[in-house]
């Protein structure tokens, strides 16, 4: 009895200090929870409408954008519980919401603002839900980012897996990525100063839009192939251009004057040794033909 009391204590000990844990993460109004998850289902749905899928690849997508992420991040973190199980209303939230996406696209056909408004603010509260349940469970504020990472932008990096292309968080363009990236660093940072994780998740959030504002007002988008070494270089070059002194560019210029009259007066003398070639050709052709004369 003892025995069996000594094997099942630390798995007794884990369970409290989980539920503990639990209890101590962000809590978010259950209003805008399911306003996530309804809006990146919309966007999944939508994708497999352009895609020409049938109603259970709509369903598929709109699960895998809205709670993908979540199911990658808890099963990453093998810590606590799994939102999409630990939830109710989430699955049948992603469900219906797809469902009525794609029977009735036309309650949809002109929200792109607003759908795009949405989408942005579930890339925030995932970020901030992400980061926020690596962080009460401990893990280094890297683990903390990465986790809010996959739990804002991981659905749509497995819708686009599904759908056999290059998932677009990997391709240049407005931030997203690095908007969700972003809002789990400033979640970190403002849970780390000990403020209250609700104002930590409100900063993420801000943060998260405010990037994606900032990036689509100013078309600013994400670098691709960089080569800084060229960059530095190029830089050096025009500095050094544009930092050289007057004489040595009057020199130049003057350089510059004398090969191009050095080449003009070459020329001028090979059409002379042409010109010359040419009459002396002209000459003995005409003697040659008084000499036939002659002999006739």
């Amino acid at each position: 009895m003892s025995a069996s009391l000594a094997a099942t204590a630390p798995a007794m000990l884990a369970a409290i200090s989980s539920s503990g844990l639990a209890g101590q993460m962000v809590t978010v109004p259950i209003g805008f929870e399911m306003l996530a998850v309804v809006a990146a289902s919309i966007t999944g749905a939508l994708t497999a409408r352009e895609q020409k899928l049938d109603l259970v690849g709509a369903v598929c997508l709109a699960v895998l954008c809205s709670l993908g992420g979540g199911v990658l991040r808890d099963v990453i973190l093998q810590v606590g519980s799994v939102y999409i199980l630990d939830q109710p209303l989430a699955l049948p939230a992603a469900v219906i919401t797809a469902a009525i996406a794609f029977v009735i696209p036309s309650l949809l056909e002109k929200q792109d603002r607003l759908i795009a408004i949405l989408d942005i603010f579930a890339v925030g509260l995932f970020a901030a839900t992400g980061a926020d349940k690596a962080y009460v469970y401990g893990f280094e504020p890297i683990v903390c980012v990465m986790m809010g990472f996959f739990t804002a932008v991981g659905g749509g990096m497995l819708r686009d897996i599904c759908l056999g292309r290059t998932p677009n968080i990997f391709q240049r363009s407005n931030f997203y990525a690095v908007a969700a990236i972003g809002g789990a660093i400033a979640y970190v940072l403002v849970a780390d100063a000990g403020v209250s994780n609700v104002i930590a998740l409100i900063v993420c959030v801000s943060t998260t839009m405010l990037l994606r504002f900032i990036s689509l007002a100013y078309d600013i988008k994400s670098p691709a192939d960089m080569d800084i070494a060229e960059a530095i270089h190029r830089s050096r070059r025009q500095v050094r251009n544009t930092t050289r002194p007057e004489t040595t560019r009057r020199s130049l210029d003057e350089l510059e004057g004398r090969r191009e009259r050095v080449q003009a007066d070459i020329a001028r003398r090979r059409h002379l040794e042409r010109r010359k070639a040419a009459l002396d050709r002209l000459r003995k052709h005409r003697k040659a033909r008084a000499h036939r004369k002659l002999d006739v």
